[in-house]
């Protein structure tokens, strides 16, 4: 089998290589084909900010305009440098649009002060300015100044910028007829840097992307990287518990700054948010939102994205979740694998041309009406490996199936408040998200990690179904109900869905050299609940020593089938280190400002009347 495996590895290596060869030899390149422009343009409040602009040199028609605004910069600089691409994919770089990047305010060659997720005002009077204004500004400017448009403007991102493509919607310009927010950033309370008010601590490293304001429109970078020396990340984080050991390295960052002052989900993160404002105005361009279902950093934005424009509009609104990490889609790997799990071939290129050029090109060349074309809802089962089309998301085709944590490690129909399992968890020792030993820069690969190793650990609780007789299709929601008691009167939960793979599954090429598909533990969806939250995020509330408590936490969508053959099991832990920062296990304000001897072990107990919840197909 290893041999087996070497060859294959051999194989897509060659193959890789002659494919890799095959492109260089056809490489499109952006400077025969379109101009390039660079421009400021001056918002109402009279702060310009700085615009790239590529126009096709065929000026025998008009071109709509695609746009994307960022904070990572519309580099290269200077009207002789080009991108080696442009556009959402090569697809409609090849057939000609005019693409234009902005870098948004207080960013690269943008002037003013930049503020991250910066706050939408509903009613802006006189020179009052948010994002939407500045998008606003922009697309009139665009329409009015650059030649050969057809007066059709579009907008994508992904993650930052599919933020302010989001943040477009609510400019309200006429010529705005089609957004695609893509891994969208809904809300720093839930995505990226919080989940369910946990600090996601993974994301340390990426504090001081939005924590340095720059000192005027410059080419060059002007923040700085933590200089961390330890190769290992859960000891290096471990060495710097509690969090305040951190301070040393962001003395100037006012976002690490604004995290430890904003614990709880206040006025600051609240208006920050963007998802509650997609009710403020009345939507109408067409929208298609994309994600990853195992995208570490953003699930939350783009499924409360889609699902509050669904709801509160009648614009076309359509969604796509395909087998990808962040960003995975505007790649174009021949093989599509996250961690250990192949995917299948071509996946991110045949969603570039079948289904986002597409959507572009109806709606900002064609006739953009709602016959599109394309599913209402588009998804990937991360079980079987297809596509998946639905008029509705979640589909209206499915039941709920009920599962309780039972003794003896079983998932079963019939709740037993009385039963309960304990175990001890110690902050000292955190039970880790993954196994790799590696400083990341933001978590990814662990969305499809096996999970053996916590399986084993005595701090983490394992309850599985017998062997599956038939498949079972999850498509929507996970709701855990858990009922639970700790010693302390602190502590987080975590929920993980665990796909339990046959004894007879086989390797993939990817499948990491110390690990094997047989009885593999993929995860399929995890969450953590910080429990001072379980009543509110806005008021933190103190567990009461070993009182029976209830703890709700809601996990994102997912659209799997667990195989005849497969186990289902759910795993319960209260630590998920480095993912997520430590709990002191003892109540304490502002887990940010806590103090080595307000970390101590306690006992936590999960009763047998707490339930999992899940949509499953009908058949």
């Amino acid at each position: 089998m290893k041999f087996k495996k070497v060859f294959f590895l051999i194989v897509i290596f060659i193959l890789s290589a002659k494919i890799s060869v095959a492109q260089t030899e056809k490489l499109y390149d952006v400077s025969k084909h379109y101009t390039k422009q660079e421009v400021d343009i001056k918002m109402r409040d009279g702060i310009k900010l700085h615009t790239t602009i590529y126009s096709p040199k065929d000026t025998s028609q008009e071109y709509p305009i695609l746009m994307q605004r960022t904070p990572y910069s519309s580099k290269p600089y200077g009207e002789n440098e080009f991108r080696s691409k442009i556009g959402p994919n090569e697809f409609l770089m090849k057939e000609g649009n005019i693409i234009v990047y902005q870098d948004v305010r207080g960013r690269w060659m943008s002037e003013g002060n930049f503020d991250n997720m910066r706050p939408y005002i509903p009613n802006k009077k006189g020179n009052e300015i948010d994002e939407a204004s500045d998008t606003y500004d922009t697309i009139e400017w665009l329409v009015n100044n650059v030649e050969n448009n057809n007066g059709n403007v579009g907008t994508w991102g992904i993650s930052y910028p599919g933020f302010y493509a989001t943040y477009s919607l609510l400019s309200e310009h006429r010529a705005l007829k089609a957004a695609s927010p893509q891994a969208c950033i809904g809300d720093f309370f839930f995505d990226d840097f919080h989940h369910n008010g946990a600090y996601l601590l993974s994301y340390w490293m990426a504090t001081t992307l939005f924590g340095e304001q720059h000192n005027g429109p410059t080419t060059e970078s002007w923040y700085h990287f933590p200089d961390v020396k330890v190769k290992d990340q859960y000891q290096f984080y471990l060495d710097h518990t509690p969090l305040k050991k951190l301070d040393s390295y962001y003395t100037d960052n006012f976002f690490w700054q604004q995290l430890k002052d904003h614990p709880n989900y206040d006025e600051f993160w609240q208006k920050r948010g963007i998802i509650q404002h997609l009710k403020d105005v009345k939507i109408k361009p067409a929208v298609m939102v994309v994600g990853g279902l195992f995208d570490a950093e953003d699930l939350y934005g783009p499924f409360e994205t889609y699902k509050t424009i669904e709801a509160n509009n009648n614009n076309y609104n359509t969604v796509v979740f395909g087998p990808w990490s962040h960003g995975d889609w505007a790649r174009t790997a021949k093989r599509q694998a996250i961690g250990n799990i192949f995917f299948g071939e071509d996946i991110s290129e045949k969603f570039q041309q079948e289904v986002e050029a597409k959507f572009f090109n109806h709606f900002l060349k064609g006739e953009a009406n709602k016959n599109s074309g394309l599913p209402e809802a588009m998804f990937f089962d991360t079980g079987t490996h297809e596509w998946k089309n639905y008029e509705n998301w979640p589909p209206k085709n499915t039941e709920k199936k009920t599962y309780y944590l039972g003794k003896n490690q079983e998932l079963t129909s019939i709740p037993s408040p009385t039963n309960k399992q304990e175990f001890l968890s110690d902050p000292a020792k955190p039970v880790p998200y993954s196994e790799d030993i590696k400083i990341v820069f933001t978590p990814r690969k662990y969305m499809t990690d096996d999970q053996r190793f916590a399986a084993r650990r005595p701090d983490v609780l394992v309850f599985e179904t017998d062997v599956l007789e038939k498949n079972i299709t999850m498509a929507g929601e996970i709701r855990a109900n858990l009922q639970v008691a700790t010693t302390g009167t602190s502590a987080d939960w975590v929920v993980k869905v665990i796909d339990v793979y046959p004894p007879e599954a086989e390797d993939y090429p990817e499948t990491q050299e110390y690990l094997k598909m047989s009885n593999y533990h993929m995860m399929v969806r995890s969450e953590v609940m910080r429990g001072r939250f379980r009543n509110g995020f806005e008021k933190p509330e103190a567990f009461i020593a070993d009182k029976k408590t209830s703890v709700k936490l809601k996990l994102q969508d997912i659209h799997h089938t667990f195989q005849k053959g497969h186990k289902i099991q759910i795993q319960i832990q209260s630590t998920w280190f480095p993912l997520i920062d430590v709990n002191p296990q003892q109540y304490v304000p502002n887990i940010f400002e806590a103090e080595e001897n307000d970390f101590t072990k306690q006992t936590h107990s999960v009763y047998g009347d707490s339930s999992i919840e899940f949509s499953v197909l009908k058949n």
